[in-house]
């Protein structure tokens, strides 16, 4: 896919609406991605696992405080952009601004390793415009057999996203922009319905739908082609969403760190 040190990394680490989020209020912090995790604030566990990725030759964090990353010496390098209205607003900044290709991750995949982004980006197929990174619910409760997760369920069994883009070509544009449309409906069902189109939400309800059929449909749908690679690796789909998933977190990483 991309020769070394070619990516640009986006970690978004905005609030959504601008809204404080209960994770950081309930750890003293402004954002969450500074909520302390083993000792260590999320995001900069995520910028350490870029930063010792060699395909990524800059990284960048988007958050409504330009300061964020101040108090964080290792940072010093990473530059931070203002957060737009959404996620999908915020890659389609940083888009325009720093082309493809662009790794796009979350300032709260607190479990993310160089491993899991070479993996990645190595599976990843070259002819796609945009690919995403799912994992199954067998890996996924095999090692953390107590988690709860919003599954996709699918007729090829059971997923959960992974918070792993990458945007590879100039189309991708495409991809974000169909995403901007359905984030800002997604208080409308109906209207996100019609944008996904009814075959696929047919599919899915009656458990027709195969991932490879989502992903074709979808592709036509956004007029981008679009992959979905599945990671073997359980921690590829850990975020800290609820205080459940950080306590998942601060155990594993306490339980390694003793190991």
């Amino acid at each position: 896919m991309t020769g070394p040190a070619t990516l640009t990394a986006l970690i978004l680490a905005g609030s959504r609406d601008g809204a404080a989020d209960p994770l950081a209020i309930q750890g003293g912090v402004s954002h969450k991605a500074l909520l302390p995790v083993d000792g260590t604030p999320m995001v900069l566990r995520v910028i350490r696992a870029l930063q010792q990725s060699p395909a990524v030759g800059r990284i960048i964090v988007v958050c409504e405080r330009k300061d964020l990353l101040d108090d964080l010496p290792e940072a010093a390098s990473v530059a931070v952009r203002h957060a737009e209205t959404s996620p999908s607003a915020s890659v389609a900044a940083a888009l325009a601004e720093f082309g493809t290709p662009l790794l796009v991750t979350t300032a709260d995949h607190a479990l993310l390793t160089p491993e899991i982004v070479k993996s990645f980006l190595s599976l990843a197929p070259s002819s796609a415009d945009a690919v995403a990174a799912v994992a199954r619910s067998e890996i996924i409760c095999a090692a953390y057999p107590d988690t709860r997760r919003t599954w996709l369920r699918l007729r090829d069994g059971l997923f959960s996203g992974c918070n792993l883009f990458l945007l590879q070509h100039e189309k991708a544009s495409l991809a974000v922009v169909f995403w901007r449309k359905l984030e800002a409906h997604r208080k409308h069902p109906w209207t996100m319905a019609r944008l996904i189109g009814l075959s696929a939400l047919v599919g899915y309800a009656f458990k027709t739908l195969t991932m490879d059929k989502a992903t074709r449909l979808l592709s036509r749908r956004s007029g981008a082609s679009l992959a979905v690679i599945t990671l073997p690796f359980a921690d590829a789909a850990v975020d800290v969403d609820k205080p459940a998933d950080l306590f998942l977190v601060e155990r594993t990483l306490a339980a390694r760190r003793a190991a």
